[in-house]
């Protein structure tokens, strides 16, 4: 049965996303790693994923900037990967192998980790992502924590699961001090 593995970027200390036009916004993007981020680890990872999951509005900025910028590392990846789009109100998608998933959230996913071995990457918005923690269907969940005291923004775990354990399986430092952090749901 394939992996739900949730991935998180630009994470502040106190426990912010950076939310478009923030301080923390550009801090992270002013970094080396988000203005090129060709780490081949990552790259193969998101490559061999069965598919690539998103809400509608995290879709919505990916593909526009995906299929605007095809020197990003990510775009290769992305513009020919498997992508399904989690969303009750997008009717069409408009970028290239995307299916929409429109009913009940813990069947359409079950229904996608049937039938094979590998993972599937959530890339977020934070609707989906609080939706699949609500219903614990993350196995595993990659963190990029920043050095940055955000002080606003959206909280990723705002609304979670009153008990949700997760144990350690890697944490990598850079030399811009992020660090990135590898949990796997304690079952």
């Amino acid at each position: 049965m394939r992996k739900l593995i949730a991935t998180v970027f630009n994470y502040s200390l106190d426990g912010f996303l950076a939310d478009e036009g923030t301080d923390f916004w550009k801090f992270c993007f002013d970094l080396p790693e988000n203005r090129r981020p060709d780490d081949p680890v990552r790259l193969d990872f998101l490559r061999s994923a069965y598919a690539h999951l998103m809400g509608r509005t995290a879709y919505e900025a990916i593909s526009r900037s995906m299929t605007t910028s095809p020197d990003h590392p990510f775009a290769d990846i992305l513009n020919t990967a498997r992508k399904v789009v989690f969303s009750r109100t997008l009717h069409k998608a408009g970028w290239a192998n995307t299916a929409i998933a429109n009913g009940d959230t813990a069947d359409e996913i079950y229904q996608l980790r049937r039938g094979g071995d590998g993972h599937m990457v959530v890339w977020g918005g934070i609707t989906l992502w609080r939706s699949l923690m609500r219903l614990d269907l993350i196995d595993e969940l990659q963190l990029t924590m920043y050095p940055y005291v955000a002080g606003e923004g959206t909280r990723l775990f705002a609304g979670s699961p009153r008990s949700y354990q997760l144990d350690l399986v890697s944490s990598k430092a850079s030399r811009s001090g992020l660090v990135e952090l590898h949990y796997r749901r304690h079952r």
